[in-house]
């Protein structure tokens, strides 16, 4: 399904984003690290070409802007800088996560540094509204080109909001589940609510059909963050390339481990072990298990699924792009278990 959507889009979407970061005055090792984690080079600065990603969000806006009856390309501009977007809180996430890879590469400050990293990520930030700047030129009304201005602005403030409360949560021993849904709405689900409404809008779609979207996206956004949880405890390596229960042995805070925090005193003991080896990984989730934790994720994440292809419905658009909308949000859900 992906693939479809990438043969169509992504060539022009690269070269948007290859023209936002051609603004850039290179120094030494500067222009490098915002094309390394783009996959445009290697950390020599050597040709690598290989996408770092699938670029599902800005697929995801062009995609809005067709099925809101727009051409896809005048919203290059913008599908250009939600994904430089994206980058930028993906540096600094590694950063602050202490992780040394990503897409199974060394992270931007593994090779650099975290002080070059951080300004890495500043840049690649720049590099997202030099790109939004460039919608000016596609002749979209200058109160579309607010809206949209305003929207990626809150969307920036709500992942910073995300990252903030997902930092906050690792002091704490219990987190309400309702507080983690919160984090997950801005650090997860901002930026693909944000595409959806910034790529209807684009589109033409008037605001009321607009707000519409982002409600799908927000939700898509969701439901794609609390799969990704139940991966983490439950999925098939085979299928995910990870570990069994790799969050468990991290002791992530992920949905099915709050709900099963907040339900099972013997998980809250066995979670505050020290050493956590892999016999308390195995009890673990033998206790979620026995509260029904996998079940009662799945159940979230399917009635936030629903309420995605609902307000999609609402959105009255019909066509082949609004199929791909859905067919797209299928995909998303086929990761197995």
């Amino acid at each position: 399904m992906i693939a479809q959507y990438a043969a169509r889009y992504l060539t022009e979407l690269d070269g948007a984003m290859r023209r936002a970061a051609d603004t850039i005055i290179d120094a030494p090792d500067y222009g490098v690290m915002l094309r390394y984690p783009l996959g445009w080079v290697d950390e020599r600065d050597l040709p690598y070409n290989h996408p770092t990603g699938k670029r599902i969000r800005p697929i995801l806006l062009l995609l809005s802007t067709e099925a809101a009856g727009g051409d896809w390309r005048a919203a290059l501009p913008a599908a250009a800088a939600v994904e430089l977007l994206h980058n930028f809180s993906l540096i600094h996430d590694d950063i602050q996560d202490d992780s040394p890879t990503r897409h199974g590469r060394p992270a931007v400050w593994a090779i650099w540094g975290r002080n070059n990293a951080i300004n890495a990520g500043d840049a690649m930030f720049t590099l997202a509204y030099t790109a939004l700047h460039a919608l000016t030129q596609t002749g979209i009304p200058a109160t579309t080109m607010l809206e949209v201005w305003a929207i990626f602005n809150r969307t920036n403030l709500e992942l910073t909001r995300g990252q903030h409360l997902d930092m906050r949560f690792e002091r704490l021993s219990v987190v309400p589940t309702e507080d983690y849904l919160s984090m997950i709405a801005g650090k997860s689900a901002a930026l693909v609510s944000a595409c959806a409404q910034i790529g209807a809008l684009v589109g033409g779609a008037d605001v009321d059909t607009a707000r519409a979207f982002a409600a799908f996206g927000l939700n898509l956004g969701l439901a794609f963050q609390i799969r990704d949880d139940i991966l983490g405890i439950w999925g098939d390596p085979m299928q995910t390339g990870k570990s069994a229960a790799t969050d468990i042995l991290s002791r992530k805070k992920s949905l099915p481990v709050l709900y099963g925090l907040e339900r099972s005193p013997e998980l809250v003991e066995c979670y505050a072990r020290e050493p956590f080896a892999a016999l308390d990984v195995a009890e673990a989730v033998a206790l979620l298990d026995a509260i029904g934790a996998q079940a009662y994720t799945i159940e979230q994440e399917e009635r936030y699924f629903r309420a995605a292809l609902a307000a999609l419905e609402r959105t009255g658009v019909r066509g082949d792009a609004a199929d791909g909308l859905r067919r797209l949000s299928e995909w998303l859900f086929q990761r197995a278990y």
